[in-house]
């Protein structure tokens, strides 16, 4: 288990009520933010302390690991400049009946706060760039025992809800479910495009139809489990189907051959293939050893993709699969 602090005054209200906390993925000048990337970090199970206002509010149990989303509607005007997809985490909050002023509480907690990558400044002030920040476990005992003795148990609890939980176990976040519901619908509705070509569109979403039958020109099987028999096969986009244009919906280069099990692991970033066919594992998934019974077992070598497959997987390289921020 890990701990995090996230650091939020302006989307405090709409993420601790709606379960959940997000950033975008770069800078309005387009650079890394370390305290954005370190949302790729976070994994089911980790405890996640909320700071809003000079308190800490509430502490959470991540359900599931981080995924790519778009900028929630919530927000409004705030963050007007951010980029509109972004890292979320979707995180079970409970409040604090009295939130934890730190200042009131500083002397105890600054010999415990890290020198590098603090959510806090020594006087008590929270970092100002720092959004998400991992804090020693150490100081996330010392918060919970001076806002809540009695929630001191989730440092325990939390792994148990971490594989019995049915909200851990959700196999796809809803808001993804209902993002790319949003589109399809936007698709049908758009008469200015094929009866045919909307058709394809949409089954593409699936993996099937058109866009299947031409991915599987060149792509023969599943490129980790072998499977070949099509009607074990998912068309799997390279670059999200949702976060895709309609060309790239529909192009053979954007595709890989996967079976469900292999598309929902890449799907979320779980995994991915560097381009001479190495497959990469994500750090919040080496310990999981539901990859090596779903075929998973490192080192792996799927062979080799072409020009337009390489240029698609740089995009879920660097936009979905969850690296570590360090």
């Amino acid at each position: 288990m890990r701990f995090w602090w996230v650091n939020h005054k302006k989307t405090f209200r709409h993420e601790v009520e709606n379960g959940y906390i997000w950033s975008p993925k770069r800078k309005r000048n387009g650079a890394l933010n370390h305290f954005y990337e370190t949302l790729r970090d976070v994994q089911q199970g980790d405890l996640v302390f909320s700071f809003a206002s000079t308190k800490v509010q509430a502490v959470g149990v991540a359900r599931q690991p981080c995924y790519s989303c778009p900028k929630p509607d919530e927000f409004g005007k705030v963050g007007e400049g951010w980029n509109t997809l972004g890292w979320r985490v979707d995180v079970d909050f409970t409040r604090f009946p009295r939130p934890l002023r730190v200042k009131d509480a500083i002397g105890e907690i600054r010999p415990l706060l890290t020198e590098r990558y603090s959510p806090l400044k020594p006087t008590g002030d929270g970092n100002q760039n720092a959004y998400l920040a991992e804090i020693p476990r150490t100081l996330a005992e010392k918060v919970l025992a001076l806002a809540d003795p009695l929630l001191l148990g989730l440092m325990e609890s939390a792994p148990v809800l971490r594989e019995d939980s049915p909200k851990a176990s959700a196999f796809e976040p809803s808001v993804l479910v209902e993002w790319e519901e949003q589109i399809e619908r936007q698709i049908e509705a758009t008469i200015s495009i094929p009866e045919t070509t909307r058709r394809a569109l949409i089954e593409a979403r699936r993996g099937q139809g058109r866009f299947k039958q031409e991915v599987h020109r060149f792509e023969r099987e599943c490129r980790i489990t072998h499977v070949d028999n099509p009607m074990h096969l998912i068309a799997s986009h390279i670059k999200p189907w949702r976060e895709s244009s309609d060309a790239e919906r529909l192009a053979a280069g954007n595709g890989l051959l996967l079976t469900p099990s292999i598309d929902h692991l890449f799907d979320r970033g779980l995994i991915t293939f560097a381009d001479d066919g190495e497959v990469h594992v994500s750090p919040v998934a080496a310990e999981d050893d539901s990859l090596r019974k779903m075929g998973v077992n490192p080192p792996i070598f799927s062979g080799k993709f072409n020009s337009d497959q390489k240029h698609f997987l740089d995009y879920h390289r660097s936009q979905i699969f969850l690296k570590s921020a360090a």
